[in-house]
């Protein structure tokens, strides 16, 4: 059970970590089919993409101490 925990936080950590570093990385599949013609992400989608990419990285960080103490208590 505990190293599901770790493998459950290394991905959100990976996500976490890809949002905060390239927060546009899925715009053009998730939302760019949306709108007609070129056009590129607002900047509150740029912010909202940060935040739910820190919020990744603190579950990543629960996770991982769940999964530990799991192992070793």
């Amino acid at each position: 059970m505990g190293f599901m925990l770790i493998l459950i936080a290394i991905i959100f950590f990976s996500l976490g970590i890809l949002s905060k570093r390239n927060p546009t990385w899925g715009w053009r599949a998730n939302e760019a089919w949306k709108i007609k013609g070129d056009s590129e992400p607002s900047d509150a989608y740029i912010d909202d993409m940060k935040f739910r990419g820190s919020v990744s990285i603190l579950f990543g960080f629960f996770f991982l101490t769940c999964g530990l103490l799991v192992i070793f208590l």
